[in-house]
């Protein structure tokens, strides 16, 4: 392995966990942060550039955009689990049947989607009550997007596979040129183009194309023992069988969280084009704020995953309780900052003042509570870093999906408020939060118990 590659490879089995864990998670945080500020930049030019409907357009349908996606998101944990395990564990051969099977199935998969979206479309947007006035433009902007789920699914794995080497400084690069790249083609397509709603759509297709070539270009060239090489991109059977157990259950949920969120937004469509738009600023400036602490999720995946891999059982309880601590800590400052200034933030995405609104009341009544979302990943996440991904996906999805679906056809039509809409999302953090942290903590203690009781198994830190 060439020196260049050693140096963008993390070993986390042996060092500095609490050193590691930061060089790790900060350029990871910085990509995904960077992500979400690229994404509202298309709300923002939107806003002040197009007409005052494009911002509500763009907003109406998100959970039907995150539904296209989720199922891969959840395999690429799979890939990164699985990449990890391997890396710990030195095994080569099976490190490289993996990379390439994950290869296989973003590409196959994703122009499956993308299909699967682009003839689905009208049928959602319409069972989603979006109003009149905006449809046809939501329509458009969700086809054109749709063509580019192939690319966002490969670089969502490439991303996994970089993440499982320890490799989170690329990634932020590559998203940093393809973010840049998407702000100047908005402003172009809207500002010099009119085209709106569809010159946002291209922008961001062709900027995830730039993402996703850069990806696999430096895993081709420069990825080591996680090299891709195109010859060789195929499925190996097992290990898909495998990846698809770890990575499923995931997927399945967080396409189920997205059905409960269409439901949702189903409901708050009905409020109007303002309340969208509203909603909607609101959420981009949450998403910015849950991306900081999303990247020490992924990393406690990945740190468990190799520590799980080179039987290293209390490094993987002290990068739990690490990473648990750090994301309710960033939650927290982040929470008290943006609640301040949450007016002002609004007004970047849309000036009008009934919009403003509408976005402070979706704060108040979710926002604050956004520390627990972060306790709720980081637990799921440590369970699917040590293998068991079934049962958290049940739970979770019962806790949370189910809860709410619930809420909104039996609370809410007693209180037929945004407060009260809103209220069904903290509540079902807290649920899943206390269910599955008690599972953790059982499979933890048995863990280290029969570990204890096997001389071989080293319980080094």
């Amino acid at each position: 392995m060439s020196v260049a590659v050693r140096k963008n490879q993390m070993d986390m089995c042996h060092g500095p966990l609490l050193r590691k864990i930061i060089v790790f998670a900060v350029p990871l945080m910085l990509a995904n942060i960077a992500t979400m500020m690229f994404t509202a930049a298309d709300l923002i030019v939107l806003g002040h550039f197009a007409d005052s409907s494009a911002m509500a357009a763009v907003g109406a349908a998100p959970a039907f955009t995150t539904l296209l996606l989720n199922l891969f998101w959840g395999i690429s944990t799979g890939v990164n689990v699985l990449v990890a395990r391997f890396i710990g564990a030195k095994d080569k051969k099976n490190l490289s049947k993996t990379i390439h099977t994950a290869a296989a199935v973003g590409c196959y998969g994703g122009l499956f989607m993308a299909v699967l979206g682009i003839i689905l479309t009208p049928f959602v947007l319409r069972w989603m009550a979006v109003p009149e006035n905006i449809i046809d433009k939501s329509a458009l902007y969700m086809r054109i997007w749709c063509m580019g789920i192939p690319f966002m699914i490969l670089f969502s794995f490439g991303s996994s596979i970089m993440r499982s080497m320890g490799d989170t400084k690329r990634p932020f690069i590559f998203m940093i040129v393809a973010g840049i790249v998407n702000v100047l083609l908005n402003l172009f397509a809207v500002i010099v183009c009119k085209m709106d709603v569809a010159g946002v759509a291209i922008a961001t297709t062709i900027s995830n194309a730039v993402s996703t070539f850069l990806t696999f270009r430096y895993l081709a060239c420069y990825g080591g023992d996680c090299a891709v090489h195109w010859k060789k991109i195929g499925v190996s059977l097992p290990l898909l069988k495998e990846m698809l157990r770890i990575g499923v259950p995931a997927g399945v949920q967080g396409m189920l969280f997205s059905v409960s969120n269409i439901i949702i937004q189903s409901t708050l469509n009905s409020f109007g084009w303002q309340a969208i738009a509203g909603s909607t600023a609101a959420l981009s400036i949450e998403g910015i704020v849950h991306s900081t602490f999303t990247a020490f999720v992924l990393a406690v995946v990945s740190f468990v995953g190799q520590n799980h891999g080179a039987k290293k059982y209390k490094r993987i309880m002290k990068s739990i309780w690490l990473c648990m601590g750090s994301t309710i800590g960033i939650a927290v400052i982040l929470i008290v900052i943006v609640s301040i200034f949450k007016r002002p933030l609004l007004a970047i995405f849309n000036p009008d003042p009934e919009v403003i609104e509408w976005g402070c009341v979706r704060m108040n009544c979710q926002f604050v509570f956004y520390w627990l979302l972060g306790l709720m990943e980081i637990i799921t996440g440590s369970l699917r870093g040590l293998g068991y991904s079934f049962w958290p996906t049940v739970v979770t999805l019962m806790g949370a999906c189910v809860f709410r679906v619930i809420w909104v056809f039996t609370i809410f039509p007693y209180f037929k408020s945004m407060e009260n809409l809103m209220l069904s999302y903290p509540v079902s953090w807290a649920i899943v939060s206390a269910v599955n942290g008690f599972m953790l903590f059982i499979i933890c203690r048995r863990m280290l118990r029969d570990a204890s009781n096997r001389k071989f198994d080293d319980l080094s830190v």
